[in-house]
């Protein structure tokens, strides 16, 4: 579905949000997520758990996002917090900041918002990091 080398694959996804449900509300989970759907309301995973959420190019997020590893491919509007990974595939547009330690943005992707690295692995759930770098990014294509 995304690049060949597509860190996921071999991840087993525990939930489904299918492209026919909208969820009103903050959604916590462990895992895999993978989203199809709409969600307005924050995704929140708890730090060092190895947890998953995918975002679909089908999908539409309102809300935070808190995972240790995250997928993008479609829209988000709001901040993206996450501990281990993020991968912003060619259908995502996030508009929001972006706080990650490894990120890969491929080609397409486009982030409306600053992207912030983090020098440790601070919770993803909101506990405060050490950030050491800080880029103003409007749009990437």
């Amino acid at each position: 579905m995304f690049s060949g080398k597509d860190k996921s694959s071999n991840t087993h996804y525990d939930t489904l949000i299918s492209s026919k449900t909208e969820i009103v509300g903050d959604v916590r989970f462990s895992g895999g997520l993978h989203v199809d759907g709409v969600i307005k309301g924050n995704l929140l995973a708890e730090a060092g758990s190895g947890a998953v959420v995918r975002i679909s190019d089908q999908a539409r997020v309102e809300g935070e996002i808190h995972a240790p590893n995250i997928i993008i491919n479609g829209p988000v509007v709001g901040d993206i917090h996450s501990g281990e990974y993020i991968e912003l595939a060619k259908h995502a547009r996030i508009s929001g900041d972006v706080y990650y330690n490894t990120m890969e943005m491929v080609l397409g992707a486009s982030v409306n918002g600053q992207l912030h690295h983090k020098t440790d692995q601070a919770d993803a759930v909101g506990q405060k990091s050490a950030v050491a770098k800080s880029d103003k990014v409007d749009k990437v294509d």
